[in-house]
């Protein structure tokens, strides 16, 4: 027997060794399956399969480099080189170059990458003489792919009713006719998007039965990694494929299937023993990532779904520690208690800053969290994305703030003046800068007054840019009257971003109108937090010195360092940490608004959840907030009905709740699935769940005005009759002891010491607290 083989457990040894027919290999969370996939290929190899006799494909390059490196020390350089191993893009897109002229097309054709996609699609749009604001390149783009990833072509979708409709709703009804002069155009251009390299490959075997049985004879043994993530174009291609023979060996979990805002399609690894009716099912259960609690607790939780093939996961590490659950008062709380517990187990634990993870269901709740370290002076790093303040969107409207505090900007009135879109090019924008350079003015003065400093200009043009004027010149004659949040909120609705962003209702789309939320919510918390400390009338200007020190920070880069990593639970998959805390575990964020009332959605989240808690090694902590500022105010949440799925043997419960880990239910009380009641927000009256065609689609919204919230003194006992010694419980910092009480009448102040947030001053006319001890 192979030496290597001696390394497998005996699950893993089995998977490894059958290659009669189909099987389907069920990898349990941290269970080897890299390693089973490389030891078949390099046990193939020794077997008598030549190397480009077997098709194995993967979703990343990362994952076919490292896979095929590690059949090379199995079995030498030479052998692993001819490996048909690649992502699925890229071993098709080297099928349709060998077969091109079939397809009509030249061996050299080009690939077009996104924004190749999105110009052509604008371009189109244009020609057409639709309303760009109505048929967002990027919205029109997306429906396009999930057309394509499903096999439809232009012909097919003009004669689908549904999908009619669906564009209809969204008054996009000539997506239709776009679709069809795209697909013409980019074969006049000889090129082929990512969706078509998938697509092409499936009419290639479909229509050219010899192509067809060519390749099925070259690949007599296919492997595919990550099956619970393909979509239906590539389930189709591995089947057209691999269903002469029959050698086909899919790897995956299910229970890990969270893309399908993607296209993929978790039926394709549920029903892989239904289409290949001889599979044979391999469960590779032991985890060698985990303590038995966290394996336990990620069991108990997963075994809620209904649509899963069952397993049992364990592991034979140590017992470890209870998850534990921890309840803050408010989210600011929610990050102080964070960084205190990275804090306190780095001390007492010697744990590396890398060692731990902040995973969080949407990119918007990084910034309290990113707040919070950065007061502790704690380094942290966003995995796959940008810190709050460095995310275009933020930037943009800060960019605006920083215009109508001083118009002199340069710099924010380049980024601005003509966003969102208001016909002002960069033709135009080269004549004011030069006129500004010329007459050493900024460009705020050559815009007011384009002929005095010789702005060659139109009249159309002239109009347009006096419009800008008048919008920042409208904000900068209010911003004396209003507070930093009061302003902000105006400047969003009012310069156009949010009906900008209310147009597109792309999944990113939806990640800026959540970001655009959190900022307001931030501006209003440093009003909030200002006004308690003593300090009236918090400006824009006063938020914007706060803001250029964070964005400051952004911009250190201290090498590579260990950081604490923050990042969105889609993607962490595949990764592991030492400890790891999932946060705003509360109803209508995790599990998603989005989720609403459908069962196939919730079990997306609660998979996430799984996800989420087994990228932890050692410990796992899980917190949610009472209250949460959104939509305008503060507002009372739920925690989320996942933490009731857990064993509650497994919970170590947050004292606060006066429960036990013996309950049953212990979150029971605070559960309300069935409550329907929406809230205004800044981008509408209500967050529809998302209407489905192929993948979700976000629907239209209507827009209702934002009240401006005050601050509202205390509502528990008198606030003159406050003493040291006291206990209070704060709307945002919790519980907290009184130090000491100062001053009188209107300044009243008051020294407190809460759990979380540490030692603050609080002037007691605007403090939200309520005296309980």
């Amino acid at each position: 027997m192979t030496k290597y083989l001696d390394e497998l457990n005996d699950s893993q040894r089995a998977a490894v060794l059958y290659n009669e027919g189909p099987s389907l290999v069920i990898a349990g969370a941290g269970s080897g399956k890299t390693r089973v996939l490389t030891y078949k290929i390099a046990y193939l190899l020794e077997s008598g399969y030549e190397p480009w006799s077997i098709l194995a494909l993967t979703f990343t390059n990362k994952a076919a480099r490292e896979m095929k490196e590690r059949i090379a020390k199995q079995v030498g350089e030479e052998r692993a080189r001819y490996l048909w191993m690649g992502t699925f893009h890229s071993v098709f897109s080297r099928i349709l170059r060998a077969e091109a002229d079939s397809i009509g097309f030249t061996s050299n054709f080009t690939i077009y990458d996104t924004s190749d996609s999105k110009s052509l699609i604008r371009s189109i749009i244009k020609e057409m003489q639709l309303d760009e604001k109505a048929y967002k390149p990027g919205s029109v783009q997306g429906q396009i792919s999930n057309a394509k990833n499903h096999l439809v072509s232009p012909d097919a979708y003009a004669v689908n009713r549904e999908l009619r409709e669906h564009d209809n709703a969204c008054k996009m009804p000539a997506i239709s006719d776009i679709y069809r002069r795209y697909w013409d155009r980019c074969r006049q251009a000889g090129a082929m998007d990512f969706d078509d390299l998938l697509f092409y490959t499936f009419l290639l075997f479909r229509d050219f039965p010899a192509i067809l049985r060519k390749y099925q004879q070259q690949f007599k043994y296919i492997l595919v990694d990550e099956y619970q993530d393909t979509n239906f174009a590539q389930h189709s291609i591995v089947l057209q494929l691999s269903k002469e023979h029959q050698k086909v060996c899919v790897v995956g979990d299910d229970a890990q299937s969270i893309y399908s805002f993607r296209g993929a399609n978790i039926d394709n690894i549920l029903k892989f023993t239904k289409l290949y009716q001889n599979a044979k099912v391999f469960k590779l259960e032991q985890n060698y990532r985990s303590t038995k609690t966290i394996v336990r607790a990620a069991n108990s939780l997963i075994e809620k779904n209904l649509e899963q093939i069952r397993k049992e996961v364990f592991s034979e590490k140590s017992h470890g520690e209870p998850i534990e659950v921890f309840q803050a008062y408010s989210d600011v709380e929610e990050g102080d208690i964070v960084t205190n517990k990275i804090t306190e187990l780095r001390m007492s634990q010697h744990y590396s800053y890398d060692d731990f993870a902040i995973l969080y269901r949407t990119n918007a709740q990084s910034r309290i969290f990113e707040e919070a370290l950065r007061k502790r002076n704690l380094p942290y790093k966003i995995y796959g994305g940008l810190s709050f303040y460095q995310r275009k969107e933020i930037k943009d409207v800060i960019a605006y703030f920083r215009l109508i505090v001083n118009p002199n900007d340069e710099e924010a009135f380049k980024r601005i003046i003509n966003y969102p879109a208001r016909g002002i090019g960069e033709t135009t924008v080269g004549k004011l800068v030069e006129a500004a350079n010329t007459h050493s003015v900024s460009l705020w003065d050559a815009l007011c007054s384009p002929l005095e400093f010789g702005v060659n200009i139109n009249k159309g043009t002239h109009t347009k840019l006096q419009g800008f004027k008048e919008l920042i010149e409208n904000f900068i004659r209010v911003l004396p009257e209003r507070n930093a949040y009061e302003m902000a909120t105006s400047v969003i609705k009012e310069a156009g971003i949010m009906s900008e962003i209310m147009m597109d209702r792309t999944p990113e789309n939806m990640s800026r109108q959540e970001n655009l939320e959190e900022l307001a919510s931030g501006i209003h918390d440093f009003c909030a937090m200002r006004e308690e400390e003593g300090n009236e009338n918090i400006s824009l200007s006063d938020f914007l010195s706060e803001v250029s020190l964070l964005s400051d920070q952004d911009n250190d880069k201290s090498g590579d360092e260990a950081k604490i990593t923050l990042m969105t639970i889609h993607s962490a998959k595949g990764l592991e940490f030492r400890n790891v805390f999932v946060v705003g575990m509360e109803e209508n964020l995790f599990p998603s608004m989005m989720s609403g009332d459908s069962p196939r959605a919730m079990e997306e989240e609660r998979r996430l959840f799984y996800v989420a808690i087994t990228r932890a090694e050692e410990h796992c902590f899980l917190s949610y907030a009472k209250m949460r500022f959104k939509y305008g105010k503060m507002e009372f949440a739920n925690p989320s009905r996942f933490l009731s799925d857990i064993d509650p043997s497994f919970l170590q419960m947050p004292r606060e709740l006066g429960i036990t880990r013996q309950k049953e239910e212990p979150f029971s009380r605070f559960k309300s699935p069935q409550n329907k009641q929406q809230t205004p927000s800044l981008f509408g009256s209500e967050r529809e769940k998302p209407k489905q065609t192929f993948a979700k689609v976000v629907g239209p919204r209507n827009l209702t005005k934002v009240e401006n919230i005050q601050a509202k003194p205390s509502t528990g006992t008198s606030v003159t009759a406050l003493q040291s010694g006291q206990h209070i419980e704060h709307e945002r910092f919790g519980i907290g002891e009184v130090l000491k009480v100062e001053g009188s009448g209107e300044n009243l102040k008051a020294t407190v010491k809460f759990q979380n947030a540490g030692e603050k001053q609080l002037l007691l006319k605007f403090a939200r607290f309520t005296v309980i001890s």
